[in-house]
């Protein structure tokens, strides 16, 4: 909800400038186009396990849209004609957390002994997401108002590795997972200004195929889970973009 509020907030006041509107603004060759978008992105993270546990078991990460969170996103474009828009998008993430050797205790903590402070993992993040694509822009009866229809590829990636300070940790842990999509995409824009302009844009039919797998120990073979998602009517889009 809190979600929703903030569009409408960022959004309305937007519709305001439509009462300045001249006819003629759209798409035009060479032009450049920078997008804030808020949208299901297909992003993917995973946590690496524990090193030293009797069994292990995986499953393969959802793939379907409606199971991301909300999340702002970013997305460039170049129209090479006046109807055709090439684009591409993404985003990085990489994070570090330094490990500290753990505290042992006394023991017998139920009798007022002291705890053990357990080691804090030496661990590392990364993640990213890109996604590309092409689209074929119509005109509408209504002016500045524009529809288009693509196609659109993305492939998203994450690692989380842990390492603990401690001889039962058994050395680095590992955490993979990434996922391949394909989607039929169709949207529209309405050109408010010139180097201004809003949209919404929605996938008929998306294809996403995820993979995730853990290694619990160096030397150990890495258990994997893979999965097959098929969307229809699937991660809708609200862009804000500025014509460069």
């Amino acid at each position: 909800m809190n979600s929703i509020k903030f569009l409408l907030t960022a959004i309305m006041p937007l519709f305001c400038f439509t009462v300045l509107a001249q006819t003629g603004n759209g798409p035009a060759k060479g032009n450049v186009t920078l997008s804030a978008t808020v949208s299901y992105n297909s992003y993917a993270s995973i946590e690496a396990p524990e090193g030293a546990l009797d069994s292990y078991e995986t499953a393969a990460f959802s793939t379907n849209w409606s199971d991301k969170k909300l999340q702002v996103g970013f997305e460039a474009g170049w129209f090479v004609s006046d109807t055709w828009k090439l684009n591409l998008g993404g985003g990085l993430h990489f994070a570090y957390t330094p490990g500290y050797t753990g505290v042992p205790g006394t023991g017998d903590v139920a009798n007022g002994g002291i705890p053990d402070y357990r080691a804090v993992p030496n661990t590392r993040t990364f993640v990213y997401n890109v996604s590309a694509g092409a689209d074929r822009y119509f005109p509408t009866r209504i002016d500045n108002l524009y529809w288009y229809s693509g196609l659109r590829v993305g492939f998203a990636y994450g690692l989380n590795e842990k390492k603990y300070d401690e001889a039962e940790s058994m050395g680095k842990s590992i955490g993979e997972t990434w996922n391949l999509r394909a989607a039929f995409t169709s949207g529209i824009d309405y050109f408010v200004l010139p180097a201004l302009y809003i949209g919404v844009q929605i996938d008929p039919l998306a294809y996403t195929y995820g993979m995730s797998g853990i290694q619990p120990q160096p030397g150990l073979k890495q258990l994997q889970a893979d999965s097959h998602g098929i969307g229809f009517l699937a991660a809708p889009t609200i862009k804000i973009g500025f014509v460069l």
